[in-house]
């Protein structure tokens, strides 16, 4: 099992503010993702999760200081070290008819540029990386007419074939069936401990961030706990946003 590497910085954010119109959304936020974690992101709704991830990923332009990989955002272009699995990931069309291999084909494109043909290197990772989510034995089905659980490991291999060094996921399993969410998860320890690929997991669940990730932030507005899972409940972020609001149940 790889150990994180506090050393090394994948994401720094210093000094983050970030308004919708008058709204303040997220107020002088500081977070840095070391190489290996697995890193949490919990919060009430509304305190900024998404937001924190759209800034993470270039999608939204915030005050303050971004560094990803070492460099300034705004010089940052090597996009496909960092994979996104959005929570909007499965609600497809169904009836659009686009196959999984050209689904996860949209991973290399966005590495290779739109423009630029997929030679048998790229077809190769294709492969690859539905075989790494086991889903190999399904390239020319159409995604429609897969399951959820089998869709979001489909979008999870898409994510992959760019060879990313960390994947950012947004509320993955909203909607999702729990034997499904279990196998989901597996997939994400075995990305992260075997592949070593640094994992950044925004949920509103906190007892699948207990049981998952290696540390934890609570953000609302601004960085309300940062630190190990375990020691979240005793501290008072845990009462003030969850106590009161959230049933935690194990399993």
């Amino acid at each position: 099992m790889p150990i994180a590497n506090h050393k090394e910085n994948i994401i720094e954010l210093k000094n983050i503010s970030f308004s919708y119109g008058d709204d303040t959304v997220l107020n002088n936020l500081n977070l840095e993702v070391h190489k290996g974690d697995y890193l949490g992101i919990i919060g009430p709704n509304g305190g900024g999760k998404t937001t924190l991830i759209k800034i993470m990923l270039g999608l939204l332009h915030a005050r303050g200081e971004i560094r990803l990989f070492g460099k300034d955002i705004r010089e940052f272009r090597e996009w496909s070290k960092i994979g996104y699995v959005s929570q909007r990931a499965i609600q497809i069309d169904t009836s659009f008819p686009i196959t999984v291999t050209e689904v996860v084909s949209m991973g290399r494109y966005a590495m290779k540029g739109i423009f630029r043909f997929l030679n048998a290197e790229d077809r190769k990772k294709v492969l690859e990386s539905l075989r790494e989510v086991e889903m190999d034995g399904y390239q020319n089905r159409l995604i429609g007419d897969l399951s959820t659980g089998q869709q979001q490991r489909v979008f999870i291999a898409r994510a992959l074939v760019g060879e990313p060094e960390v994947i950012v996921l947004d509320e993955p399993t909203v909607g999702v069936d729990l034997k499904t969410q279990e196998q989901f998860y597996a997939l994400l320890r075995k990305l992260n401990r075997e592949k070593d690929i640094t994992l950044i997991l925004a949920s509103h669940d906190l007892d699948v961030i207990e049981r998952e990730a290696t540390g934890l932030i609570c953000i609302n507005r601004s960085v309300a706990y940062c630190g190990s899972v375990k020691g979240f409940r005793m501290h008072e972020s845990y009462s003030d946003f969850y106590k009161e609001s959230m049933k935690i149940h194990h399993h």
